[in-house]
């Protein structure tokens, strides 16, 4: 993927017009995001070291359920839907997610498998974290490792719960054999 100032040379050479070069650092741009509220300064170093912005244009798979889990992301623009694989080529989405929330969090919990695929619904800007390089750093600096995990734990707690609404929404009240939960699927 092209960086911002590489495609500003780009367009330099031939009359295009320049893309913005963004001048805040990977640093910066961190100790701004509210996933990572209340973290040591030492600990967001250690994140900028495993971090870069990248982007994805509408309709791009971003990651594929069932892929090893060796990053996260956090979105800083546009949108984002978690699908699950239903049947054969057909995915039932699970969760929109946009600007300030985290997206993949298996890469910190064994057996490191993406649980979801995740694709653009819009042109969308994160920063990409290198997943496994962390949960390396985590086992060394296990203050870090947990303030991750909590947060993460955050994220899986939001994904369970976003399942559960779309089981209710699919379910087939007839189905149920218990007339109380039958009765609760229906209102």
């Amino acid at each position: 993927m092209k960086t911002l100032a590489r495609m500003a040379l780009a367009g330099a050479e031939t009359d295009a017009p320049l893309a913005p070069i963004r001048t805040e650092s990977i640093s910066a741009l961190i100790a701004r995001q509210p996933f990572f509220k209340g973290l040591a300064a030492e600990h967001l170093d250690t994140l900028a070291e495993s971090a870069m912005e990248m982007e994805f244009v509408a309709g791009q798979s971003i990651f594929d359920e069932g892929s090893p889990a060796n990053r996260f992301y956090l979105i800083l623009e546009g949108r984002v839907v978690l699908e699950s694989e239903v049947k054969e080529h057909e995915c039932l989405p699970i969760r929109v997610l946009g600007r300030g929330d985290a997206l993949g969090w298996a890469w910190l919990v064994p057996p490191n498998l993406l649980h979801f695929s995740a694709r653009a619904l819009e042109p969308t800007r994160t920063i990409f974290f290198y997943g496994t390089r962390l949960r390396e750093q985590c086992g060394q600096d296990h203050e870090l490792g947990y303030q991750l995990l909590t947060r993460v734990m955050e994220v899986v707690v939001q994904n369970l719960n976003a399942i559960q609404e779309r089981l209710v929404e699919c379910a087939d009240p007839a189905k149920f054999s218990n007339p109380r939960l039958s009765a609760l699927l229906k209102a």
